[in-house]
């Protein structure tokens, strides 16, 4: 296929069209459970931040070094991960990693009770639960599969689990805040705790019988991995996905890292002003992924997603111009978030149902594990990047070279083959993939 063309889209199906997934008992107890550990994963993701801040009078190296110990574990586990994964049944491994998840957050609040807890144990606990969120995140995204028979329904999957991580995020920081100033911050995370129990018992209600894995006998670790990336990177569309991936969410969680310290220690913002500007901000992440499915109807693939990436790459320009009257600030900030997450809410479910649309079955989770890999690889460095440039530049200064240099991932977006799709693809069969 010439470099200029675009994906052969399906032709019009003929058989009726699907049922929705309303009437899926398993997949709606499965988003119900994910609902639950959404929203008390926000809870964590201000509470443990603002505890370095505020309780261990983290330096900005250190709360970068803390977000990069979250997301590193999708560096380096994410694709050994996805060989697990496509070795084994997807449900008691998303069971396990709650279940660790749930005791190593519930241990931040007694431990510091007990004044056990320091800025170095904060950073352990990170690590780990950040190690068990890239099994839980590999496995979930293979698993909806199972779930969702009928690859027409993706989006709508797609679409309703996006809509309830957007809400999450629109409620989650603005409760976040106000429990963290209530309660503080290391208390706050026993309703995270809580919330991966109520995961728990979802996932147990599902009755679904996953397919058993395919013969061990056979298996080699290396070829595994080689055939996962390799099939990522040698398709002429997840291969442009795949380069971009990493430097999106650098920006995300770059800017996020910095503009924490910022708005706390030289804007004088309050956890509860930050938890409300996070909730306002995420209303865009709730449009984007609330309109995907109309978007998607209406117009090109391709432009969709230039759109939603250039939103993510330019809205935090706003950050360092934001000034004046306190009230004006604000509100420029809030614009500023707004536009980069409605980009992100956006492009998740363009990128995620283009990447199911594309890959085989038995490639699914190395398939997924490659782009966790990529995707929060970016977001870990991102966030250390943020944290060194902070101490080396100021917070302003820091914040500065982070948003104009995503503000210049503009230029290889306009040149990816993706933004020239006119539709979603035809469905990858098993036949398609080459033997390896």
């Amino acid at each position: 296929m010439m470099a200029g063309e675009t994906e052969r889209v399906c032709p019009k199906q003929s058989e009726s069209s699907p049922k929705g997934l309303w009437s899926s008992r398993d997949f709606l107890t499965f988003w119900s459970g994910e609902a639950f550990s959404l929203f008390g994963a926000q809870i964590t993701s201000l509470a443990l931040p603002l505890t370095a801040i505020l309780v261990y009078d983290a330096t900005p190296r250190q709360m970068g070094l803390l977000s990069f110990l979250q997301l590193s574990p999708y560096l380096f586990l994410s694709l050994l991960f996805g060989v697990w994964v496509d070795r084994s049944r997807r449900k008691p491994l998303m069971l396990a990693a709650n279940a660790i998840r749930m005791v190593l957050i519930g241990a931040v609040p007694l431990l510091a009770a007990l004044h056990l807890l320091s800025v170095e144990g904060l950073l352990v606990i990170a690590c780990l639960v950040g190690t068990c969120s890239v099994l839980f995140d590999v496995s979930w995204m293979s698993f909806v599969p199972t779930l969702v028979k009928d690859r027409r329904l993706y989006v709508e999957a797609n679409q309703k689990l996006g809509v309830t991580q957007s809400t999450s995020d629109v409620a989650g920081p603005g409760v976040a805040g106000l429990v963290v100033g209530w309660l503080g911050p290391p208390t706050a995370l026993v309703l995270d705790a809580v919330s991966y129990l109520a995961s728990l018992t979802s996932l147990l209600m599902i009755r679904t019988k996953e397919p058993p894995p395919g013969p061990t006998g056979e298996r080699h670790l290396g070829r595994e991995l080689k055939e996962g990336v390799s099939w990522v990177l040698g398709h002429h569309l997840l291969r442009p996905l795949a380069l971009l991936a990493p430097f999106t969410n650098f920006s995300l969680t770059g800017v996020s890292t910095l503009f924490l310290l910022y708005g706390v220690r030289e804007k004088g913002l309050s956890p509860q002003l930050i938890g409300l500007i996070y909730s306002v901000s995420s209303v865009g992440a709730l449009l984007g992924a609330l309109g995907s499915a109309a978007i998607i109807r209406r117009f090109p693939t391709g432009l969709i997603y230039g759109v939603a990436l250039t939103g993510i790459y330019t809205g935090p320009l706003l950050l360092i111009v934001a000034g004046g009257p306190r009230p004006l600030m604000i509100a420029t900030f809030i614009l500023s978030l707004l536009i980069s997450y409605f980009g992100s809410g956006l492009s998740n479910i363009v990128q995620l149902t283009l990447r199911q649309t594309l890959t085989p079955r038995s490639l699914m989770g190395r398939m997924n594990a490659a782009f966790r890999t990529l995707l929060f690889g970016g977001g870990a460095l991102g966030g250390l990047c943020g944290g060194l440039l902070g101490g080396a530049l100021g917070l302003r200064g820091g914040l500065v070279v982070l948003v104009t240099g995503s503000a210049a991932m503009t230029v290889p977006l306009l040149l990816s083959p993706v933004i020239r799709l006119r539709a979603m693809p035809r469905p990858e069969a098993e036949s398609d993939v080459a033997e390896p």
